[in-house]
């Protein structure tokens, strides 16, 4: 029989004891991490009014906080600092930072998040490598990318066989259709050699700013296949030498499995069902 627990919308859910946490003893809790990642699924407005709201809270309790955004590859740094600095109106920034070329997603998803760094002057971090790099090293292995060519990154480390059991299953599992037919196959080392490349991107830049004078919090803004269960982001950040990571998830289910989310993260946020969650007109 499957074990479930309740999840109230509105309410913070321990993924590992299925407690309902105080929202604000948990806010104190993560403000003291050095990295907090808030995974996202990229098309909901519920989730990134969500990740707003995190953000918020985590700038009430720390003024040192920095946003990092999965969207934005490094060659991109110097117009996200011109957005904070208020050098560029929307769609000067927009263009500048090649949104419809970088994400294929609608910036009004984003925007508030982005408003909200620029009105506190939050540092905003670009967390990608560019996207030519993930298919090189997915196609051609780590060490076929010349040294200046890696975009600052430095080699991920291994996957684990969970990692890598995690990615067969959100990419397909065992459908009869599929030519990768398990996890260990070297036909999908490729798959998670790309999937990996991204993981290390967002680990080493959110490292570099932590080794920054004022070593913030980091908050991390990445679509949560890199961050549940600890594999991905947070796996490679603990490679790099960060350990006080935290992941925060949103939920939308009342009934939570679980077997299905333990250690999934340090809690679950229940959203409101998605016919309460379409933004403004």
């Amino acid at each position: 029989m499957t074990n479930t627990w309740n999840h109230p919308v509105a309410t913070w859910l321990d993924a590992d004891s299925g407690a309902l946490l105080d929202h604000t003893a948990l806010m104190r809790e993560v403000a003291q991490s050095d990295v907090l990642l808030l995974g996202e699924t990229h098309d909901r407005f519920d989730i990134h009014r969500w990740q707003l709201h995190v953000c918020t809270a985590m700038r009430t309790l720390r003024n040192d906080i920095a946003i990092g955004f999965e969207m934005f590859p490094r060659r991109l740094q110097p117009v996200l600092d011109q957005w904070v600095a208020g050098s560029l109106e929307r769609d000067e920034f927009l263009k500048a930072a090649e949104w419809g070329k970088v994400w294929g997603f609608p910036a009004e998803l984003y925007l508030p998040i982005f408003h909200f760094c620029r009105e506190f002057g939050v540092p905003m971090l670009a967390l990608n490598c560019y996207r030519e790099l993930v298919t090189r090293v997915g196609k051609e292995g780590w060490d076929a990318i010349p040294v200046d060519e890696r975009d600052g990154l430095t080699p991920s480390a291994n996957a684990t066989p969970a990692y890598r059991q995690y990615l067969f299953d959100i990419t397909g599992g065992g459908s009869p259709a599929r030519k990768v037919k398990a996890p260990e196959a070297p036909e999908f080392d490729r798959f998670v050699r790309a999937q990996q490349t991204w993981d290390r991107a967002f680990a080493c830049n959110i490292a570099k700013a932590r080794t920054a004078d004022s070593s913030p919090l980091v908050i991390g803004i990445i679509g949560r296949g890199h961050l549940e269960f600890g594999h991905g982001t947070p796996f490679q950040l603990k490679d790099l030498g960060v350990d006080k990571v935290t992941t925060l998830l949103p939920n939308d289910t009342a009934q939570v499995d679980q077997g299905k989310v333990g250690g999934i993260a340090r809690a679950l946020f229940r959203l409101r069902p998605q016919a309460d969650a379409k933004p403004a007109a």
